[in-house]
């Protein structure tokens, strides 16, 4: 029982094989959901799901792996829908994922990334000791669905060590004997820079398969056609207009991929949601270096299968295109499955929000420092921590300014709110005296997840009055799992408000907070992510298995507006 790559294509089981894949990567969706969401793969005609792994998910501190029964449940569902799988460990996996799948621990203590570094490899090779023998145990070779390996992830847009990438590659044929592969661009420097010799090489692309493909033999003449990563539809940035691809123009660039023999992997077949704050972001520019770009909450990607589970137009063209290279063991086209109705959304309505509390309630005890620590310092992964630092006196106003943040800070001076400053802006303001207490309450937003800025820090480097650096800081986090209901409104800044959805039977909905301007939403307890009135994204994806009949909990915190006397259940994605 074997995989094997030739020149012509592949061969499983000793016939040939064309690999249909679609992406669906288990931390975007809830596990009750992934059997409906992998059958909808299968009936669009595919015969393999791909998904990476995201360190940051199950190391989300330095020696506590978690969650690996993830990884496993979701490639046995796969093997249950008839599907092969496709595994991209990382440890780097980009994704429009928080830190590109790094730990914030590791980012944030400073190690060389991506190369052959002790230092880094290290806790590289102590993750995959505990992911790579789950993954081994479900390869073809062993009677399970894993057909393919993959070593780190678009290197060649980034580095050119080979000695890593070769090292990466001895690490993971210790536990995996299925082929191993590497996926970059069509372009030279980037599979000159990514590829490994004697490893399967392929590239991502969205158009013009034909070149993409000649550009791909003309480096690797041994290896089949197959792109492994097909650009079917895209993702958002808040404060930037949706971005959609027609269905017929993704089609068709999909019929020219198998036209010219190859195998595809649609990136992505089902997109999901960045759940919680797992949301990424990118760095404008041609070099990944300009403005900062946070990713929305939603990972719909306008994909084939829509953020809920549906067929979307795309869907459909895809299916008609795939069906004709659906060939059975018999070597004959065989009929797809049909596609499951799904369960009709909650019911709209508003939904009162009665309890108000302040943000200074739910700060958690603090830390001191001559100088801000960093949230990664802190052990923080995201959230919001609130800086607090004394101005020496009797002294003039000077301006104050506010060195390398990080993201956004609401700054008080003597508890009164005076401005919010981003990230890439002066960040000053006129005339502040002395003596004063300056507190600054910082909000991480995504980490960058592609390019140079890759494992960025989050907080502050300083606070300037004048040319002086301000000393002696104390930190605390705002404790937003241990809200103190009760406690009031009773400061300026952001607020806390919470109430009830009462639900007949658990279903999906979409949650919008429609007079708010930004902030978070819990149902439950679940984080369902950010929300921002800069859109595109307006509606939060509220997962019914999250849900229980009668009473379900819903807070949210509101960050720039006034406190939320409701939010809205909507009929729609919007």
């Amino acid at each position: 029982m074997s995989f094997v790559v030739t020149p012509a294509g592949f061969e499983l089981h000793g016939k040939p094989f064309r690999v249909l894949s679609g992406a669906m990567h288990y931390f975007r969706s809830l596990p009750a959901q992934w059997p409906q969401r992998l059958r909808m793969l299968r009936a669009m005609g595919l015969n393999t799901v791909e998904t990476y792994v995201a360190w940051n998910h199950h190391e989300p501190v330095e020696g506590r792996i978690e969650r690996l029964d993830e990884v496993a449940r979701f490639l046995d569902d796969a093997a249950g829908a008839g599907l092969h799988a496709i595994v991209r460990p990382g440890p780097y996996i980009c994704a429009e994922w928080d830190n590109g799948g790094f730990p914030a621990w590791l980012t944030g203590s400073g190690v060389p990334l991506r190369c052959h570094d002790q230092r880094y490899l290290a806790p590289v090779e102590r993750f995959f000791a505990a992911l790579m023998p789950i993954v081994a145990e479900r390869q073809v070779t062993r009677g399970g669905n894993v057909l393919m390996v993959q070593v780190e992830n678009e290197y060649g847009s980034y580095g050119s060590d080979q000695r890593y990438l070769r090292h990466l590659a001895d690490v993971l044929r210790e536990y995996v004997d299925v082929p191993l592969f590497t996926s970059d661009g069509p372009e030279d420097h980037m599979l000159t820079g990514g590829s490994v010799p004697g490893i399967l090489a392929t590239v991502n692309f969205g158009s013009d398969a034909k070149a993409a493909f000649a550009k791909l033999r003309q480096h690797r003449p041994d290896d089949p056609p197959m792109c492994m990563e097909f650009w079917n539809g895209w993702f958002d940035h808040w404060g930037d207009e949706h971005i959609t691809r027609p269905a017929d123009d993704a089609a068709a660039s999909l019929a020219e991929i198998l036209e010219l023999g190859g195998s595809v992997n649609l990136y992505m077949a089902h997109g999901g949601t960045n759940f919680g704050t797992y949301a990424g972001a990118n760095r404008g520019g041609r070099f990944h270096d300009g403005e900062f770009q946070p990713t929305v909450t939603s990972y719909d990607y306008d994909a084939p299968i829509d953020e809920r589970g549906g067929p979307t137009a795309k869907f459909w063209a895809f299916r008609e295109v795939l069906e004709r290279y659906n060939i059975g063991t018999s070597g004959l086209p065989e009929a797809l499955p049909d596609v499951e109705p799904l369960p009709p959304v909650l019911e709209p309505r508003a939904v009162t929000l009665g309890e108000a509390v302040s943000w200074r309630a739910a700060l958690g005890p603090a830390v001191s420092s001559p100088v801000p620590l960093s949230f990664e310092d802190l052990g923080v992964v995201h959230g919001l921590v609130c800086y607090r630092a004394e101005l020496p006196g009797p002294r003039q106003g000077y301006p104050l300014t506010v060195d390398g943040l990080a993201d956004r800070a609401h700054v008080f001076v003597n508890e009164k709110y005076e401005v919010t400053f981003e990230r890439d802006g002066l960040n000053s303001i006129d005339d502040v005296p002395g003596p004063a207490v300056v507190e600054l309450l910082v909000e991480s937003l995504g980490r960058v997840n592609y390019g140079p800025r890759t494992g960025e820090t989050k907080g502050f480097r300083g606070l300037l009055h004048e040319r002086q650096y301000v000393h002696g800081w104390s930190a605390s986090l705002l404790t937003w799992d241990d809200v103190p209901w009760g406690a009031g409104v009773t400061c300026d800044g952001p607020v806390f408000t919470r109430g009830s959805l009462d639900v007949n039977e658990p279903r999906d909905g979409y949650l919008s907070v429609r007079s708010g301007q930004r902030g978070y939403v819990w149902v439950n307890g679940f984080l369902l992510g950010r929300y921002n009135a800069s859109g595109p994204q307006h509606t939060l994806y509220l997962p019914a298995p999250i849900l229980r009949t009668g009473a379900n909990e819903v807070v949210v915190l509101e960050l720039d507006g006034v406190a939320q006397s409701a939010v809205n259940i909507e009929g729609e994605a919007g």
